[in-house]
This record gives structure tokens, C-alpha cells and sequence, in this order.
């Protein structure tokens, strides 16, 4: 089949976009606004896009209050700082619920039954219950303008100053081990994946 994205003339009942770029990362978000009220949610348009520095960047749409703006977003760019938290196996349905619309008043971190621990460099929290958490200093903004003003998106980047890794999941080579760790990633519609033994295969680079 062929179709353009614009004229939306796929014929199928949900757009396949999100189901082609897969499997997506999830950057599970923690932030806090400038009252300390503090925030969790997870963004699977994330990805790491730099080694040196190591930085990180997530999309988020158009958010319900009335800035427009995602709560991560509107805190980020106010305090300069946020946490990325690894999703997996164990913390999955606690993740989907820290996807809930809610007011920027409501603290996702409590309500979803998950533990909030200081980090070291930023003032945003960790999550205790993943394994592994991404301090970030906010580096800029990149607005990614969509068809209608209900379609835009906003590209956070973030420069990660210091990284926490659970020494269960670390072997005794000094690997992490992404297999104990079972590691989640998002797929289109309400799907996900897991890597797991089954999943995992490696390959040497070439020359």
C-alpha cells in the first residue's frame, strides 16, 4: 500500500504511523514545577542523540492547561532540570497509569503508587522502583510545527549530567544487563515489547 500522511488516505481504522517507527524507547519523565508539585509521565517519542555529551530528547503535543503546553514540558523549561527513569517489566502498569491526563496540580509520582527519591545533581526526583535514572540539565526547545495548532509537538533536549544504575543489573564483566533487567518499549496502537533472553542477539560491527 502507499498513502500520504497529510491527505490521510490510508483506508485503514487507525493511522499505522506509530506502528512503523518501532519499537520506541520510553522516557519516563519526572520533573517538578516551580511550587515543588512534581510531575511523572512517559514519552515514547525519546531517544538518547549524542555520546559527548551524553544528551537525551523527548516530544510531547499539545497539553491540556491553558499554556498549551505538557506539564514536563512547562516544568523543564521553568526549572532547567528533569529525571529520565527506565520503564520495565515490573514498573509497567505502573508507568501506564502515570500516563493519565490529570491537572498540574496532581503528583503522578504518588498516585501511581511509586516511591520519589532525590537525585544528586538536579533537584527533580527519581523513581526507586526503575533500575536505572538519567539526571538531566535542559539544553533547548525545538518546535515542531503541525498541521493544525492541535498537532504541534515540542522536541525537549536534555544533557545528561549524571547517570544512577542499580548494581543488580550490572554482571561481573561490568555489562549492564538489559536481559535481568527486562527492559520495556512501545509499539503503535496499545502495544508494547519486552527484551528478554528470546529477544536479545548481537552482532560485531564489520572491519
Amino acid at each position: 500500500m502507499f498513502y500520504e500522511p497529510k491527505k490521510k488516505n490510508h483506508g485503514l481504522p487507525q493511522n499505522p504511523f506509530n506502528s512503523l517507527i518501532i519499537p520506541r524507547p520510553i522516557g519516563w519523565i519526572s520533573s517538578t514545577d516551580k511550587t515543588g508539585v512534581r510531575n511523572l509521565a512517559p514519552y515514547s517519542f525519546f531517544n538518547a542523540v549524542s555520546y559527548s555529551p551524553p544528551t537525551v530528547m523527548f516530544s510531547g503535543g499539545v497539553g491540556s492547561a491553558a499554556d498549551g503546553l505538557k506539564d514536563s514540558v512547562r516544568n523543564i523549561e521553568s526549572m532547567g532540570e528533569f529525571v529520565c527513569n527506565l520503564a520495565t517489566w515490573d514498573t509497567r502498569e505502573k508507568m501506564n497509569k502515570s500516563s493519565e491526563a490529570l491537572p498540574p496540580d496532581c503528583d503522578e509520582i504518588s498516585l501511581s503508587g511509586l516511591t520519589a527519591i532525590p537525585s544528586k545533581l538536579v533537584n527533580a526526583p527519581r523513581i526507586k522502583e526503575a533500575p536505572v535514572h538519567l539526571e538531566c540539565r535542559y539544553l533547548k526547545s525545538v518546535e515542531i510545527p503541525g498541521w493544525t495548532e492541535a498537532d504541534a509537538y515540542r522536541v525537549i533536549f536534555g544533557e545528561v549530567v549524571g547517570i544512577h544504575i542499580d548494581d543488580e543489573f550490572i554482571t561481573e564483566e561490568g555489562l549492564v544487563d538489559v536481559m535481568k533487567m527486562l527492559v520495556i518499549g512501545r509499539l503503535g496502537y496499545n502495544d508494547y515489547t519486552r527484551v528478554d533472553g528470546e529477544s536479545l542477539f548481537s552482532m560485531g560491527r564489520p572491519g
